[in-house]
């Protein structure tokens, strides 16, 4: 199994988190006791996962002094938010131009090793493969659903399973982007428009952690047994 860059999203301003993000990063909010970045870490396989990026930019040296021991490199938006799209472009010479992994730190996972499921489900055909879950199995999270996967996998937008903030893409149509700041929806929408996004949902329960009152949301979750 190929080895895989990875970048952590960890660059947010965390407003949702409200007065606990006045003094720390969202991803230093803690859950069960732990940081959410470690959380994330948890995740990464030693076995799965080649390089490891996280983009700063609120409080961006707390972030630093707690990753300190850890063997990671840090992409630096402290001259500006890049949104997801733009801060995976400048994080490339740090990740390289193929495909990379991108996990978002405000969640909380229980279950199967999700970027083990993405790199076994990945096919070369495809530009874009995107964790997501079914409404029953989200917590903490309040919206609609994002896509609705056809009979081969293939993604198009509506109300039908959660995106969870995990994917592997490809990158090289990043180049082919004007704007500096933008989300990834610009590359997905692109990727579809070509047929090459696709899903796999996940088996295991998350809980997005973006409010106060998630928190003890994602602690329950993560006392449950794993189903």
């Amino acid at each position: 199994m190929t080895k895989l860059p990875v970048l952590l999203f960890a660059a947010g301003l965390g407003t949702r988190m409200g007065p606990l993000s006045k003094d720390r990063p969202k991803s230093l909010v803690a859950v069960a006791g732990r940081p959410l970045i470690d959380h994330a870490f948890d995740l990464l396989d030693a076995t799965l996962i080649g390089p490891t990026v996280v983009n700063v930019h609120y409080k961006p040296d707390m972030i630093r002094d707690h990753l300190a021991t850890r063997n990671v490199l840090i992409s630096d938006e402290t001259g500006g938010l890049l949104e997801t799209g733009g801060g995976l472009r400048h994080a490339l010479p740090l990740l390289g131009k193929d495909k990379v992994a991108t996990l978002n730190t405000d969640a909380v996972w229980a279950g199967p090793n999700p970027i083990r499921a993405l790199l076994t489900a990945w096919k070369p055909h495809m530009e874009a493969l995107l964790m997501t879950v079914p409404p029953a199995r989200a917590i903490g999270h309040t919206g609609t659903g994002d896509f609705i996967a056809d009979q081969n996998g293939r993604l198009s937008r509506g109300a039908g399973e959660i995106y969870t903030g995990l994917q592997i893409i490809r990158t090289d149509d990043l180049a082919n982007i004007d704007a500096t700041a933008f989300s990834m929806n610009v590359l997905w929408d692109r990727i579809a428009a070509r047929g090459g996004l696709y899903g796999l949902s996940y088996h295991g329960r998350w809980c997005d952690v973006g409010h106060p009152q998630s928190i003890r949301l994602a602690e329950n979750m993560l006392e449950q047994p794993n189903v």
